[in-house]
């Protein structure tokens, strides 16, 4: 079987900029994603980068239809996962009891199950070939979110799911990360609902850098990465202040976001 580095959300954004990242250090890539002819834009991008030219899965991860497919794809290739990067996910802005609850349950079914079942699904191979596991979480993971609830308690999950299994897998050479950005200038915002103006600029980071970082600290063995010094400092916050603080703090932000018209 051929080792490989599968990335999940592959077809734009962060998930782009980390197969670029990854391509560029040798490795074979299957981008994954729910449109298929964005993955073949990616792939002929890298290619044409001079770099191995990478395969690509269509596949919806909502679903375990989708999950089961991948595999299968996989398996029928002759490939097996050396790393896993889960960047897939979607994020939702608005009152959890006014937005749509099925979209509510398909963010948590993505960024949350698909998520889990990839990085236990293909752990025995990430351990033969003393590989590693990348989940992309958010700085949103350090504190609830009133006006984005579900997002910020699933990447609190991915947070927590991650530290633990870089714990247990450290004895087999395997490499957990979590990936935690601040804003980033993708299409995220758009499909979120967000206005781009939502987060103070001083915040963002560009998805080249968070990709370059998240893979430098994956490879480091780092349990953690947060690029950028401010969203560092924004993580530790949480840790030193009273959460019922931290809460009020978002839940005025997200009051002020509301009274601005967002």
């Amino acid at each position: 079987m051929q080792p490989v580095c599968l990335i999940t959300g592959a077809s734009s954004g962060i998930g782009t900029a980390i197969a670029h990242s990854f391509a560029s250090q040798g490795h074979l890539i299957v981008l994954v994603a729910r449109r298929g002819p964005q993955l073949v834009g990616v792939a002929d991008a890298i290619a044409k980068a001079g770099h191995i030219r990478p395969e690509g899965v269509a596949a919806d991860l909502r679903t375990k239809d989708g999950i089961e497919h991948l595999a299968q794809s996989l398996q029928e290739r002759g490939l097996e996962p050396a790393y896993v990067v889960n960047n897939a996910g979607f994020g939702l802005f608005g009152k959890a009891a006014v937005l749509d609850r099925e979209r509510q349950l398909e963010m948590i079914d993505l960024n949350v199950r698909a998520l889990t079942d990839l990085s236990l699904r293909f752990i025995g191979s990430v351990k033969r070939h003393r590989g590693g596991i990348l989940n992309v979480a958010s700085v949103a993971g350090f504190v609830p979110g009133p006006g984005m609830a579900i997002y910020h308690a699933s990447k609190a999950y991915v947070i927590s799911f991650t530290e633990a299994l870089h714990q247990e897998l450290a004895p087999d050479g395997v490499r957990v990360c979590a990936l935690c950005p601040g804003p980033v200038p993708t299409g995220f915002f758009h499909s979120a609902g967000l206005p781009r103006n939502y987060f103070p600029r001083f915040l963002a980071c560009s998805a080249e850098r968070v990709a370059k970082e998240g893979y430098d600290g994956l490879m480091k063995g780092d349990r953690i990465v947060v690029p950028g010094v401010f969203n560092r400092i924004g993580t530790l916050l949480p840790g030193l202040l009273p959460r019922s603080l931290c809460l009020k703090f978002m839940g005025q932000r997200w009051r002020r976001a509301q009274h601005q018209g967002y």
